[in-house]
């Protein structure tokens, strides 16, 4: 069974009104293929681009609020998840039951195309799914896009405020 879009209009996306956080991601926000993430759903009601905002500006305001590169931490957090499909009927149109495994190689092959990447930024990428994958980040930033990754996952689950 093929599930595709449906055709529904996208939902409106929450930008946080914070004008370095902005500045920081704004190119990405422009992008084409980054706004297609709205059309699919990540958890509960949360579109997959609202959650990659979620994740990307909480882990902004930690890493800036700690002294960390702020500015990779929010790039990262807003292409972690650009695999661009349905997670939810992945396994039905294409047999691959290993999605939380598979789909941070696939944002990150995404996120290349488009944007030049910093180490940083790539390795935050490729890793936001540790420990479900074995190899652990480089990088601080990335243990901030990865805390926020299952921080706001749990909260948008439940229909609970991120910020």
């Amino acid at each position: 069974m093929k599930k595709k879009n449906t055709g529904l209009p996208a939902k409106a996306i929450r930008l946080p009104r914070d004008r370095e956080y902005l500045d920081c991601v704004r190119d990405i926000l422009r992008s084409p293929e980054v706004r297609r993430m709205n059309q699919y759903m990540q958890h509960g009601n949360t579109t997959c681009l609202q959650h990659c905002l979620n994740v990307s500006y909480r882990s902004y305001r930690t890493c800036r609020r700690l002294g960390l590169n702020y500015r990779s931490a929010a790039r990262a957090g807003l292409l972690h998840d650009l695999f661009l499909y349905d997670w939810h009927y992945h396994y039905d149109v294409t047999g691959d039951a290993f999605h939380g495994l598979t789909h941070p190689r696939k944002a990150l092959r995404n996120a290349k195309k488009i944007f030049a990447l910093t180490d940083m930024e790539q390795n935050a990428i490729l890793r936001h799914m540790w420990p479900l994958t074995l190899i652990p980040p480089r990088y601080r930033e990335a243990y901030v896009v990865i805390w926020y990754d299952k921080h706001c996952g749990v909260l948008e689950t439940f229909h609970r405020p991120v910020y």
